[in-house]
């Protein structure tokens, strides 16, 4: 696992931005669509870090060097819908000017509950919070983890009725191992590379 480092050995080889995609509040904290934030808090429990709240960047924020390079963690205090606003503000302010650098982390309801792709540009699934950062960056060419939460019960509720509800039992203690992964995953896309996590990741 990679460690923290100091100020001084920050290595100009690319900063990270990773976005956790999800709702404020407590009533959305443990539905399927805060998975994203769901790694995030893994992450800063892992580096010991804080998320602080940024008013100018519409998030709460924490900024760690990790073996030398830095990665800025960051949650939309938008609603996912609005997720655009921040995460153009982050991107400017962070000095991120190449989006295989931002890395955003969200729910998939086109994948199973334990599968995990990580992605660079293209479609956005009908995903409203991707919608809402293409439209504010003017582009799709960003990276993605995307986690899946599979699709709700055929003809009993719609998909966006699905991902602001908890999971079940079952599936919690599944996805709780797939927050894990996604965490892993986003430490090797700063250490390596977007195309190397996907090389590793994508085929398991």
């Amino acid at each position: 696992m990679a460690s923290p480092s100091s100020e001084s050995e920050v290595r100009q080889l690319g900063d990270l931005l990773v976005v956790g995609l999800g709702n404020p509040g407590d009533q959305y904290a443990s539905t399927r669509h805060n998975l994203g934030v769901w790694v995030i808090d893994e992450l800063v429990s892992r580096f010991g870090g804080r998320l602080k709240p940024s008013k100018h960047e519409h998030a709460l924020v924490d900024s760690l060097v990790v073996d030398g390079r830095r990665m800025t963690l960051a949650f939309p205090a938008t609603y996912m819908n609005e997720s655009g606003r921040s995460v153009a503000q982050l991107v400017k302010r962070r000095g991120i000017d190449d989006l295989s650098r931002l890395l955003v982390v969200h729910d998939e309801l086109d994948l199973p509950v334990g599968r995990m792709k990580l992605k660079l540009g293209g479609g956005l699934a009908g995903n409203n919070g991707l919608k809402s950062i293409k439209s504010h960056l003017h582009t799709a060419d960003f990276a993605r983890v995307r986690v899946g939460v599979g699709k709700p019960p055929s003809g009993r509720m719609s998909g966006a009725d699905y991902v602001l509800r908890a999971p079940s039992k079952a599936d919690r203690t599944e996805l709780d191992q797939m927050v894990i992964a996604a965490a892993d995953a986003v430490e090797m896309v700063l250490a390596e590379g977007i195309a190397p996590a996907m090389n590793k990741y994508n085929s398991l």
